[in-house]
């Protein structure tokens, strides 16, 4: 602080971060070297959330970059170390490499995340489709930030007209980066093969009916609560649009361990009931 009178932000505290900064990434000169620049241009308390939560230099680095690619705040750069960021993208399964050409497959593969963690709704363990897809809706900033950057909501229960039929997509979206429309099928019940042959079906009549001469072929997104990767790979191996299959969690159900230990809603009734004719209520 006599030294450098002007610059502010000596405190102990701050000393002991900056410390604990320098040691963390001295440890590996190669990434240090890598990541000098990115490291400089992330705010500062940015930089002390990435030591402080990371386990790895690889994963401290993977959050430099996406913060710098970004902006996130530190809000966000939180949420997304907190929720496993970098250990779930490019995790779904999916046909792309088979469906997509080298650079768009393996853009399309990295974009795509297993599972999606939607600790953002407060749903039962009963919920049904159309539920999970309103209480989405309702939460569309959240529900962006966690498919990922480059995602636009361009509607829900949009209307495709094949034949004398009138079919209805979940959810869709357009992609900045892949330059393609994203078709998102929801399903609150394990995964089945039947539900790859309707997406399959929805991206051919997005494919025919909205994709624009400039567009890249149109990508599904099926989210289920829960898959067999051996009866999903078999069903997705013929599937001819380019299709990913990933699972979904909301953190803020009830674990089945607690259920039977906490009074049912219909237990809870009566015993108020009960109190009110007790106290001639």
């Amino acid at each position: 602080m006599r030294e450098f009178p002007e610059v502010k932000g000596f405190s102990k505290r701050n000393l002991e971060q900056i410390r604990r900064w320098y040691v963390f990434w001295n440890q590996v000169p190669e990434i240090a070297k890598q990541a000098a620049s990115q490291l400089f241009v992330i705010p500062w308390w940015h930089n002390v959330v990435i030591i402080s939560k990371c386990s790895s230099h690889s994963e401290a680095l993977y959050y430099v970059q996406q913060t710098q690619a970004h902006g996130w705040s530190r809000a966000v750069l939180t949420h997304q170390i907190e929720s496993g960021l970098w250990q779930r993208e490019g995790k779904a399964l999916s046909n792309f490499a088979k469906t997509l050409p080298p650079p768009q497959s393996d853009l399309a593969a990295q974009v795509l995340k297993d599972p999606y963690v939607f600790d953002f709704l407060s749903l039962t363990p009963e919920h049904n489709e159309r539920e999970l897809e309103r209480a989405l809706i309702e939460h569309i900033t959240q529900f962006l930030l966690e498919l990922g950057a480059g995602f636009a909501y361009m509607g829900r229960q949009v209307p495709i007209q094949v034949g004398e039929r009138e079919f209805f997509l979940d959810m869709l979206f357009y992609h900045a980066r892949l330059h393609c429309y994203v078709v998102v099928k929801l399903k609150t019940a394990d995964f089945e093969p039947e539900f790859a042959g309707k997406l399959n079906f929805y991206l051919k009549a997005v494919d025919e009916q909205l994709r624009g001469p400039n567009d890249a072929p149109t990508i599904g997104l099926l989210l289920c609560k829960s898959k067999d990767r051996l009866v999903a790979e078999y069903a997705l191996s013929d599937i001819q649009k380019p299709l990913g299959l990933a699972t979904y969690t909301l953190s803020h159900t009830l674990p089945e361990a607690l259920r039977d230990k906490l009074p049912s809603i219909e237990a809870l009734e009566a015993e108020l009931a009960a109190s009110l004719e007790a106290r001639g209520e």
